[in-house]
Parts: structure tokens; sequence; C-alpha cells
């Protein structure tokens, strides 16, 4: 328990720093961005003397250190800016995005943990017969498929040709629950299969391992009810796909960025396409450090997990 303690404190210890780096990348990469932002919040009828007072005014003519510095000091107070006009502040748009993308995730990644268990330990448990091979080629084929190309082929048939989903938009689940289950159900789908793929070949190989492992025999040759072998090889085998589960989930924060936009939905991906296509460079810059930092917390909390799970570490 005190080694876990302590690399868990670790961990934890490092994402101040791993903050700090990933606000430096996002920072020095948006201001080489061919973006003015005078321009962007002037229009082009304002003046050459108004775009440099604009520029001052807002430390746009400091030197890059400095502007750095100001930033950070800006973000461990919250304030991550304001748009373009009409000026909002940053991080009250991101406030209002950033739940829906998360709830998108959060269902995707749980629609995907529950498919890759069910065909991950069906898989294993009928190796090499026909179920195990259907699963196989359903897992390599869901891999090979792009969630936003899936994305377009489920609203062509489950919302144009059988309209029994709509094609976008987004129901608050405070106003109808039944409707935003029905709102984010093709989003979830695409963004979960080809995770779930991925994860089933993983937790298809573990199981494999772990069932031909000698504690195994010893528990079917003392008549362990089969429910049960199978239920301990799981607890065992789950440990290295959750290795990687942090990084599946990166993938459903990345790729619901892009399923928002073919969906419609009012979330990070729609406020990241808004600022790229009106040079909005605080907004891009906001909604950027958000997914980042998301992405980061969620595989700190995915390690520490790892870390429970996996007694090995844990008397390290």
């Amino acid at each position: 328990m005190v080694a876990f303690l302590r690399l868990a404190l670790r961990r934890v210890a490092m994402m101040p720093v791993m903050i700090l780096g990933i606000a430096l990348l996002v920072f020095v990469v948006l201001q080489f961005s061919p973006v003015d932002p005078a321009y962007n919040a002037l229009g082009d009828s304002a003046s050459p003397e108004a775009r440099a007072a604009f520029a001052h005014a807002q430390g746009l003519d400091d030197p890059l250190p400095v502007r750095y510095v100001h930033f950070l000091g800006q973000l461990l107070h919250g304030d991550l800016g304001v748009t373009v006009p009409p000026s909002r502040p940053v991080a009250e748009r991101i406030a209002t995005a950033f739940p829906l993308t998360l709830q998108l995730t959060v269902l995707g990644l749980t629609l995907a943990i529950a498919l890759a268990l069910v065909a991950g330990v069906i898989s294993a448990v009928y190796r090499d017969r026909w179920p195990d091979q259907v699963f196989r080629v359903l897992s390599m084929a869901g891999i090979a498929l792009p969630s936003f190309w899936l994305g377009v082929l489920l609203i062509q048939q489950f919302a144009l040709n059988n309209p029994v989903f709509p094609t976008g938009g987004y129901v608050n689940p405070a106003d109808s629950f039944p409707g935003w289950l029905r709102s984010l159900a093709l989003p979830a789908i695409s963004l979960a299969l080809p995770v779930a793929a991925s994860l089933a070949r993983l937790i298809r190989t573990s199981m494999v391992t772990e069932l031909d492992r000698d504690y195994v025999r010893t528990a079917r040759g003392s008549g362990l009810p089969p429910f049960l072998i199978i239920r301990s090889v799981l607890r065992n085998a789950l440990v290295t796909p959750l290795t990687v589960l942090g990084v599946k989930v990166g993938y459903l924060l990345s790729g619901a960025v892009v399923i928002e936009a073919i969906f419609d939905l009012p979330g990070m991906g729609k406020l990241i396409l808004e600022g790229v296509t009106g040079g909005d460079v605080a907004l891009v810059q906001g909604t950027v450090l958000t997914i980042a930092i998301a992405f980061l917390v969620v595989n700190v909390v995915v390690d520490l997990l790892y870390l429970l799970v996996n007694p090995r570490i844990r008397t390290v």
C-alpha cells in the first residue's frame, strides 16, 4: 500500500509540469498562426493606427516570453481570453460546450467497453471456433473503419433511409432523457465501434494467455464452475487492456471533435471549427488546451487504476 501511494503521488506530482508543457506547446504553435487578431477584432476597415493601438493594448507587440508569462498568469486565474466580437469569455464558451463533449465521450467509452468485453470473452472462450472467427473478422473491420465515415453511413441508414434517430442536434437530458439518448446514440456508436474492435482484440489475446496458465487447469480439475473461472481469468486479463485505455479515451476525445461537426452537436468540436474558420486564436487556444488537459487527467486516472489492479506494481 505504501508503494502504491508513493507511485500515485509521483504520477499526480508530475501533472503541473506536464500542464505547463502543454500550455507552452499550444501557445507557441498558435503564436505562429498567420491570423492577425487585430484584423479579426476590428475588421478590415480599421486603420493601421487602430490595429497598432489594439495590439499594444492586448500586449501582442510584447516579446514572446513576456506574452507567455502573461498567458500563464491568466491561465492560473481561469482566464482564457475573449472571443472576437461579439466578445465573450472563452472560459464561458468552453464551460457550455465541454459537458456535451464529455457526455459523448463517456457514452462512447461505456459502449466500447461493453462491446469489447462481450466480443473479447466470447472469442477467447471459443478460441479458433466459429464465434472466434466471426468476432476476429468483425474486429478487424471495425479497426479499419474511420469513425467519421461510419458516422456518415449511420446517418444515411438510420436517420435518412430509416428515420429512427435524428440526423443531428442535441437534446438536454434535463429536458428529455430519451431524447438525449436518441440525439447521442449515433455519434456514440460512431466513436465506440473502432475503439471496441481494438479493445476486443486485446482482451481476447490477454484471456487466451490466462486460460493457458496452470491455475486455470487446476481450477477446472477441482470442478470450479466455468462462470467463476471466466470471472477470475477476466480480472487478471484486464490488466493489459487497461494500460491502453487512456490512449483510447484520448482517441474518443479527439474523435468527438470531428463527430460533433458531422452531427451538428454544440460541443468542443463546434468551438474549434468556429475558432479556425473565424480566425479566433483565443478560442482555438482555449479549446485545444482544455482537451489536452482533459486527456492528461484521464491518463493519470488510468495509471492509478492500473496501479490498483496490478499487484506486481503495488509491491514494488
